[in-house]
């Protein structure tokens, strides 16, 4: 026989609890903070959790505007680096532009600016075009030619470091400017500011962004009294020497102002193994762009590598152009010997050929020991030693074994970390691939054309001017001698100053003692690369 029916036994007391009605209303007055807070966490999520780069697909377009992932850290809004130049206008009279960057007709930021949105904003920051794009133009009315992987010789980071910190130390650069600028900016856009980032997001972001190039100024401080870069160099190394926490301030002279131009990035393939960076401290060249990437503000949390394994797959055989100007035939057949003779030992046989013609010897290194016409074997890729080629050895000093040590730390516990800095002793000899767009020449950039180059120190320029676009297709360069152009004012070059010596690279050995009508002929066979 079945029990009797026991109807509160069966439903429990937590049934008979919800029959109460004041537990049911306490239950959905709960229920709907819980709803709306889970709701507001989503919404604050999908805005404040992103990090999503734009992608481009074209390996060209990747290059120019493509992230490496530096603008997660280093990273400015976009909106506040579009707002600094009008706000800071009177640390900045010309705005990006004098700069030096590159901008392409209908793009909104310059060539070397990336873009990713990172916790709820657009930033942008520095890609590797940034110091390895530039223009060409062959007369000063022409339109520049745009052209991938040679020097940004008319870019001037020292003025946009300069910049970005005074900025930051003006009045203005305060939410109460900065803020309302940006709203006007997206008003021309047709955008609109919301609440939101109006009174909470960007007076936010611009307190952190004032904080940090404040916090930067102070570190940085020391370099910016040294020797000003100009446009198409930087201080390579010691700029890694104050993040390393080196005591800036207490180094010797001779390790500071060490200003380098800019390289060409063409043609990796065959270099490796080479001696890489001015002074050949590595033969890596996957250390050295990861190495260079930190100068586009990454980290080695932060650090986009398939980004920068696209590039450096394109780079392997990116081609320099060809020199888009009249060659003299007869000439250039009369250079090409005197190349073979002077410059193939150390440079390689012509811009495709990266290793010396069979029994070449190398002008350079001759033996201390012995005279001038006891010669080693070629030395593409090699270094000479700075006794030897005696140009401005503040690049190779600034660049210690220290640093060397402290460069082998970092990415410790990744797979990538670097394993192959080392101190060396001179200066290495690469290949002259698209030399004609290398210009000012030597590692300081302190000679500005080729033809300059083949005369001794004595009869080199001693000032000029740097970061015009027109070209010299007479004497193998760009334009020095005119301080101003178009409303533009050019960098003043001066030899004398620490780091800029035009000194070296002269002699027998290195075609100084040539006549002149060699020396043309020389330059003439160069254009061919």
């Amino acid at each position: 026989m079945n029990e009797p029916f026991d109807e509160p036994r069966r439903h429990g007391w937590l049934t008979r609890l919800y029959r109460h009605r004041w537990v049911r209303v306490l239950m959905l007055v709960l229920a709907i903070p819980t709803a709306l807070t889970l709701v507001f966490a989503i919404v604050l999520w999908q805005r404040f959790g992103s990090d999503r780069a734009v992608e481009y697909q074209a390996i060209e377009e990747h290059f120019k505007y493509g992230s490496t992932g530096g603008e997660r850290v280093s990273g400015f809004p976009y909106w506040i680096f579009k707002a600094m130049p009008v706000v800071c206008s009177h640390h900045l009279p010309g705005g990006w532009a004098s700069l030096g960057f590159v901008f392409e007709e209908g793009k909104d930021m310059p060539v070397g600016m990336s873009m990713r949105n990172y916790q709820g904003i657009d930033r942008t920051f520095f890609n590797c075009a940034v110091c390895h794009t530039s223009t060409v133009r062959d007369t000063p009315e022409a339109k520049p030619r745009l052209v991938l992987g040679m020097p940004a010789n008319t870019f001037n980071l020292f003025r946009f470091t300069k910049f970005a910190f005074d900025c930051a130390r003006d009045p203005k650069f305060a939410a109460e400017y900065v803020v309302p600028e940006i709203g006007r900016l997206m008003n021309e856009k047709g955008e609109k500011l919301g609440l939101l980032d109006r009174y909470l997001v960007y007076p936010i972001a611009v307190a952190l962004m004032r904080e940090r190039l404040t916090m930067l100024n102070g570190r940085f401080a020391p370099l910016m009294q040294d020797t000003e870069w100009g446009p198409g160099r930087n201080d390579t190394f010691n700029p890694n020497k104050i993040l390393f926490n080196f005591p800036i301030d207490q180094l010797p002279e001779r390790e500071r102002s060490a200003p380098v131009d800019f390289p060409s990035i063409w043609l990796q393939k065959p270099r490796q193994g080479m001696q890489l960076h001015w002074d050949g401290n590595n033969i890596m060249a996957e250390e050295r762009n990861k190495n260079a990437a930190f100068g586009t503000g990454t980290t080695p949390p932060t650090i986009d590598l398939a980004a920068i394994g696209r590039l450096e797959q394109w780079l392997l055989t990116a081609e320099p152009p060809k020199y888009p100007y009249p060659i003299e035939a007869d000439k250039a057949s009369r250079g090409a010997a005197l190349y073979a003779e002077y410059c193939a030992g150390c440079h390689g046989a012509d811009g495709r050929t990266f290793s010396a013609p069979a029994g070449t010897q190398a002008r350079e290194c001759v033996n201390p020991h012995g005279s001038d016409d006891e010669l080693y074997g070629p030395q593409v890729g090699k270094i000479t030693r700075i006794e030897y080629i005696g140009t401005d050895r503040r690049r190779l000093d600034s660049f210690t074994y220290d640093l060397a040590v402290s460069l082998g730390t970092v990415y410790a516990g990744y797979p990538h970390r670097y394993c192959h800095y080392r101190k060396t002793f001179g200066y290495a000899n690469m290949p002259l691939d698209g030399v004609w767009l290398r210009a000012p020449y030597l590692h300081n950039g302190s000679v500005p054309t080729m033809r300059a180059l083949l005369e001794p120190t004595s009869k080199r320029p001693t000032v000029f001017y740097r970061g015009n676009d027109v070209y010299d297709t007479k004497n193998l360069g760009f334009v020095f001698e005119i301080a101003e152009q178009g409303g533009r004012r050019f960098s003043t070059y001066d030899t004398a100053k620490p780091g800029n010596s035009n000194t070296g690279h002269e002699g027998k050995r290195y075609g100084t003692e040539l006549n002149a009508g060699d020396k043309d002929a020389l330059v003439e066979f160069m254009k061919t690369f």
